[in-house]
């Protein structure tokens, strides 16, 4: 009987988030900068014998038993499946670290990990970027999922990256950055759950129409802008001034960001936010479409704790950043 288990990242979107989507980039270069973290979507696959009445298990909040493709209610299982052209009869599980719906990617970071794990049980090892082309294509064409393409990639490669789109490519590269650096940013960063889920494609819906129209534009370009901003003080600014830099320039592309759509934030969001930012906060975002999920927050050391006082009522999370991406963690045959 063979075994796969695949492991994939969620990630945190840092800058140019809004700028990944096609009805942008399709017309203006975007970029996004962003990193992935050690907090997981994991994913089994197990062959199935003929003993039982079903041909396909999928477990994951509901346990669906199928015999054909068509009953699967799963939409990326069954999109993945569709687009590979197969049916294997195989038990497939499901779980992670965090909740979904929650602004950190794990929507792509399971397709990414099932592509990863569908692959591997033929026998075939994929390139990391045809990995992630394949779930944009799968999330936006065959879902028809309202999405951009910058989580595809974190998940896949993982790491502290610039994600560039045009209409003709996708290039990923890593952030050049002393690992000091790196750790004092992560020291800065500060992270809370708000305890809302929501679906992206829904919250995004509003923004995209905006930007199909143009509206969003000036916005974009902006966000577009300080991403490389921000790529140059990972580089270049002064380690002691790096996590302040780059919280100012994160206040200010919040502030942009919910000029996108109305659904982006709300009172709830706002005040939490607000209370961080009168407790020593530098700045930060709500990570991902909006509207809930986690909130993101670069703050000086001395005033975490107060920062952590006042948000007392939400759920911090604890993580690392990551480097390895997408991975095979366990086979058998």
């Amino acid at each position: 009987m063979t075994r796969i288990i695949s492991r994939t990242p969620v990630r945190i979107s840092f800058f140019g988030g809004g700028t990944d989507y096609p009805s942008y980039y399709t017309r203006h270069r975007g970029a996004v900068l962003g990193t992935s973290i050690n907090k997981y979507t994991y994913v089994s696959l197990n062959d199935l014998s003929n003993f039982f009445d079903y041909k396909l298990r999928v477990c994951y909040s509901k346990v669906e038993l199928v015999k054909s493709l068509e009953e699967l209610q799963h939409p990326s299982v069954k999109a993945c499946l569709l687009h590979k052209n197969i049916f294997p009869q195989v038990d497939i599980h499901i779980s992670a670290d965090l909740p979904a719906k929650t602004g950190l990617g794990s929507s792509s970071s399971f397709t990414i990990g099932f592509l990863n794990a569908l692959y591997a049980m033929q026998g075939k090892k994929i390139g990391r970027q045809q990995l992630a082309e394949e779930a944009c294509f799968i999330e936006q064409h065959v879902i028809q999922e309202n999405v951009g393409s910058q989580d595809q990639f974190h998940a896949c490669f993982g790491g502290l990256n610039v994600i560039e789109f045009s209409s003709s490519q996708i290039q990923i590269r890593p952030v050049v950055v002393s690992r000091e650096k790196k750790q004092l940013f992560q020291q800065h960063l500060l992270v809370f759950y708000t305890g809302i889920t929501r679906f992206a494609t829904d919250v995004v819906k509003e923004q995209i129409e905006k930007t199909k129209r143009l509206d969003n534009d000036s916005f974009l370009r902006r966000m577009y802008e300080m991403v490389f901003e921000a790529e140059d003080l990972f580089s270049n600014a002064p380690s002691h001034e790096l996590a302040s830099f780059l919280g100012r320039l994160l206040h200010e592309s919040w502030m942009l960001k919910r000029q996108l759509s109305s659904q982006i934030s709300n009172p709830f969001i706002d005040d939490c936010y607000e209370k961080a930012l009168s407790c020593g906060a530098y700045g930060g975002k709500l990570c991902g479409a909006g509207s809930g999920g986690f909130l993101a927050l670069l703050v000086p050391p001395d005033a975490q704790a107060a920062v952590r006082s006042a948000l007392s009522s939400l759920k911090e999370v604890h993580f690392q950043f990551e480097n390895e991406g997408s991975t095979i963690i366990y086979m058998k045959e």
